[in-house]
């Protein structure tokens, strides 16, 4: 089957001089869309134009007509891009629901810091070191191990198995006798619970159309990037009154309900859109739902889909290529930051001055509302922002849309990230509350607008690699952040704080502009020549 659609054969009648399309050609749409590599006819109209009148009536159009829907949903109830409104939304609930959990218990330790030094007779910076950072550093590579296992044996069992795993550990980390015992369970929890954060563009991208995926990621990726912060609010005020292992208790008890809805209510999202005969299904109702949740359906399919070799090499096939290469190192520096400022922030806040603030428990807990309530301020922006772009875009070039526009976002976020550093450095250098508290909501929109469109242009530049996309931005942005924990606080002890977040946003901006508008000149050429 051909995929480039090309102009049908025609001849002329005699009588009336009226073109009649004679055995137009059959256009792959599954393959246009997997190789399209980062621009999609759009427009309904334009479509006529690219396939034909024959194949562009085959076309299924969004409800309101305005656009084409890719990919292509097949002729079968079991296609998610088929599924209801009520069942899709469900499903993007329980994914961000759980995106929220690996980031969310490792914050827990940045709650229960002071807490932790004390039951293990130590510093707060070797709870930092032992635990956090590390546990941290483990999130980027167990996202790279989910995603094998998902590409050949489904979303949902990966999910349900990491995630029980993920909770046995907590409650490990929660009963642990000792120091080492607790770094090992934290570690471990971090490596199984990281699951949730590279199922979500799979889950995207499975049950809707790529016109609406940008707005749902956006909902997504909030949800982890607010987990952090969502812990050391809540149990900031429980650990100033009991002990931190009743803030992992708690963990413990959201991580189960997480678990408990993925075990009931979560759906297996992933389609064989490019087999032409699927699989017929072997068993039927309960049978069916439990044979899939933990795997004996999706072991019995894995012949139909990549062989190991293509699996273990995939993110590494993905990595290389400068449409992607260059703009994830870009985010592994924005998100990176981010992380190390929400791991040493509590430093900053809870230590006496002249190093930091000497706020209480409680002060330090309050303070956390600030990145949460940005996150959602900047979810309400990118979801506007990233939408006016888009349909901007493909008004612009004649109903196409090229992957590259999706980076403008990066534009407005830059200037408020610098803004958010420079004042967030300025007031822990100088002490100043309202600085804090204003640098650091800003910088935090920057970050939440800046991750939603890269995340969003990776993935129209590799549809069949949503997973290992995924897999490679969280590695960067836990590798980016995983050592800043280590030099931030004595350095900025050493040189000030705004020496230290002011070079943190100039390397940022530096990345910037190596990254972004190169990709965006360059971006049609890299996509052409380094396509998968």
């Amino acid at each position: 089957m051909s995929v480039s659609p090309q102009r049908p054969q025609s001849e002329t009648k005699a009588d009336d001089s009226v073109e009649v399309d004679v055995n137009p050609p059959e256009v792959d749409f599954v393959a246009y869309y997997e190789q399209a590599i980062g621009r999609l006819v759009v427009d309904p109209e334009k479509a006529k134009v690219e396939f034909g009148e024959v194949m562009a009536s085959r076309l299924k159009l969004s409800p309101d007509g305005l656009k084409v829907l890719w990919p292509q949903p097949a002729d079968d109830p079991n296609d998610p891009q088929n599924w209801s409104d009520f069942r899709k939304t469900m499903q993007l609930i329980i994914i961000t629901m759980s995106a929220v959990v690996p980031d969310f218990d490792s914050g827990i330790g940045i709650a229960s810091i002071f807490g932790l030094a004390q039951t293990y007779d130590t510093t707060s910076g070797v709870i930092n070191d032992m635990t956090s950072n590390w546990s941290i550093f483990l999130l980027g590579w167990g996202g790279i191990f989910w995603v094998m296992l998902m590409r050949r044996y489904g979303r949902l069992p990966v999910l349900f198995w990491s995630q029980l795993f993920a909770l046995a550990f907590l409650v490990g980390a929660t009963l642990a006798p000792n120091l080492a015992t607790f770094a090992g369970m934290r570690c471990l929890t971090a490596f199984f619970g990281t699951c949730p954060q590279v199922t979500g563009l799979y889950v995207v991208t499975d049950i809707f159309p790529f016109h609406l995926q940008a707005r749902k990621l956006n909902i997504w990726t909030s949800g982890f990037v607010i987990s952090p912060f969502l812990s050391p609010f809540v149990f900031g005020f429980l650990v100033a009154r009991v002990s931190w292992r009743w803030a992992y208790a708690i963990g413990s008890i959201y991580s189960a309900i997480v678990l408990f809805l993925i075990a009931f209510f979560m759906e297996e999202t992933m389609y064989d859109r490019r087999l032409v005969s699927k699989p017929p299904r072997t068993s039927t109702g309960l049978q069916y739902r439990i044979e899939t949740l933990i795997g004996v359906t999706g072991y019995k399919v894995a012949k139909y889909r990549p062989r190991w070799p293509e699996v273990l090499l995939a993110s590494l096939d993905v990595a290389w290529r400068p449409q992607f290469f260059f703009v994830v190192l870009f985010e592994a520096f924005v998100f990176g930051f981010s992380i190390g400022v929400n791991t040493t922030n509590v430093v900053f806040m809870g230590s006496s001055p002249p190093v930091g603030f000497g706020f209480s428990q409680y002060a330090v807990a309050g303070a956390y509302a600030t990145p949460i309530i940005a996150v959602f301020l900047g979810e309400f922006i990118g979801r506007h922002t990233n939408d006016f772009i888009m349909n901007l875009n493909i008004r612009k070039n004649g109903g196409f849309f090229e992957a590259e526009s999706r980076l403008w976002t990066c534009y407005l976020a830059m200037p408020l990230y610098v803004c958010g550093f420079l004042t967030l450095g300025a007031g822990i250098q100088n002490l100043n509350e309202a600085a804090l508290i204003m640098g650091w909501g800003i910088a935090i929109v920057a970050i939440t607008l800046n991750t939603v469109a890269v995340y969003a242009y990776c993935n129209d530049c590799f549809p069949r690699r949503a997973g290992e996309v995924s897999a490679l931005l969280n590695f960067a942005r836990s590798v980016g952040g995983f050592a800043v924990a280590y030099f931030q606080v004595p350095w900025a002890t050493k040189s000030g704080a705004l020496m230290v977040f002011g070079v943190e946003a100039a390397l940022v901006i530096a990345m910037f502009l190596i990254a972004v508008p190169m990709t965006q000149l360059k971006g049609s050429y890299f996509r052409g020549r380094f396509a998968l």
